[in-house]
């Protein structure tokens, strides 16, 4: 039988996501998003569907390029504005027993000792089910607010990223060896200091000079997610990745970009069971054909195309209020999100402006709407055509699009053997991945860890 489909929800701590406007519906819950049970909520519902886990978006910087301001970021409410996501998730841990959290957070804006120390708390605060989505940043608007003057090239995001990865794994693999922590009350010894070994790093981007701050974690470094598909942002996923995001904007080039990940990752010696590849996607599923065609029409009436336009303006780095909204995207020069831009602007898919401003799965990526069967089997065919391991699914209405999968879709794939029925033991990575807690040894955190004979 093949392993079960990974499903996890996409959202953000804000009013607005993916798709924007949604909380127009009188019925929406998203004004909640300040409340803690809004997401204790949320995390058991998605538990008792059987979900992976909730994949948590953020953006550090303003919506600021599209129309030359802020208004449609702030009239739509897109992640503007948008909390800090780490917050938000021992509430959700405390209320559930199996469900991870995979969290977005910028390592260009990040102090590495700090951040270590941050995801370390959360791994044992969660009893190991803490994930981290590695991002570079792409919005000059963020390096402003932090005060530089703009972001770092793209090709340079990148060598940072990998001096960064480098120290996270001497600091979760390297500094405390699995026996340093002994507890002894009769001694009074808490940690061998033997055993705890400082990281002395001086590279080009980063000096260091500690141990870190926090005993091992259930699973030292949190699940890797990644979500680039630039030519340097596969190369950094087949390199660092466990669980890699891409978009879907069409089953071949899906498949195309799972595969050459993969390819990548296996010449560089990575165990090719040590990754999946999950696709970004919106479910709309009704009792019957004609109730599921009504719930895409009322998500089309609450769609604000602004706040779509505006974070894809920002993602492009291209205002695309200056342009024809009815001619196609053609090519442009950006320092932002090449994932973005190599999509809309492909010839062969011709977006246009208003294409992308009406699109529910926020500009580009997979809608599937229908009856449990219908919809099963068209999930069932991105993982077969597409190369798939699983999928990120865009909630639309907060909570009622999700308690509609849970309890119609989510049987239906249960039934057929492609979602599992119960959790495995153990933290995120062994429920994922069927082995260990710890990275395998193909991974290149390995390169950091001490081994005594």
């Amino acid at each position: 039988m093949k392993r079960p489909m990974i499903i996890n929800v996409f959202e953000a701590c804000s009013p607005g996501f993916m798709p924007p406007g949604m909380w127009q519906n009188p019925e929406d819950e998203s004004f909640n998003y300040l409340k803690i049970e809004h997401w204790s909520k949320l995390a058991k519902l998605l538990e008792r569907g059987r979900f992976d886990g909730i994949f948590l978006a953020d953006i550090l910087g303003n919506l600021d390029i599209y129309g030359g301001g802020l208004a449609a970021a702030l009239t739509s409410g897109m992640v503007t504005p948008c909390n800090d996501p780490l917050m938000i998730i021992p509430s959700m841990a405390q209320v559930t027993e199996h469900l991870g959290f995979g969290v977005t957070a910028s390592l260009s804006y990040e102090p590495p000792y700090l951040f270590a120390r941050k995801m370390s708390t959360l791994d044992h605060l969660t009893n190991g089910r803490i994930g981290w989505n590695v991002v570079t940043s792409y919005l000059d608007s963020a390096a402003r607010a932090l005060g530089l003057d703009r972001q770092l090239p793209h090709e340079e995001r990148y060598r940072v990223a990998e001096e960064y990865m480098e120290l996270m794994y001497k600091l979760w693999e390297g500094s405390w060896e699995d026996d340093a922590v002994i507890r002894d009350r009769t001694s009074g010894v808490y940690a061998k200091p033997e055993l705890v070994h400082p990281v002395v790093h001086h590279g080009k981007y980063f000096k260091l000079e500690a141990i870190h701050r926090c005993e091992p974690s259930p699973q030292r470094t949190p699940i890797i997610y990644q979500a680039g598909s630039s030519s340097k942002g596969r190369g950094f996923a087949a390199h660092h990745g466990e669980c890699i995001f891409v978009d879907t904007s069409s089953i071949e080039k899906t498949r195309g970009v799972a595969e050459d990940i993969r390819r990548q990752a296996s010449e560089l010696g990575r165990d090719q069971d040590s990754l999946r590849i999950i696709g970004g996607i919106m479910v709309i599923v009704g009792e019957t054909e004609a109730d599921a065609q009504a719930q895409l029409e009322k998500h089309r009436k609450f769609l604000l195309p602004g706040g779509t336009l505006a974070m894809m303006s920002a993602a492009m780095g291209f205002d695309l209020a200056a342009q024809d909204p009815d001619s196609p995207i053609g090519a442009i020069s950006s320092e932002g999100n090449l994932s973005a831009v190599r999509v809309l602007t492909d010839s062969e898919n011709a977006f246009t402006p208003r294409a992308v401003g009406n699109h529910l799965q926020g500009g580009h990526g997979a809608v599937i709407v229908g009856t449990p069967s219908s919809v099963a089997d068209e999930m069932e065919r991105w993982i077969e055509e597409a190369s798939l391991d699983g999928f990120n699914l865009s909630q639309g209405f907060r909570f009622d699009t999700m308690e509609r999968f849970v309890d119609l879709a989510v049987p239906e794939l249960q039934r057929r053997g492609v979602m599992q029925r119960e959790y495995r033991p153990g933290t995120m990575r062994e429920k994922i991945f069927g082995k260990s807690a710890r990275l395998p040894a193909s991974h290149p955190a390995d390169n950091y860890r001490i081994k005594r004979d």
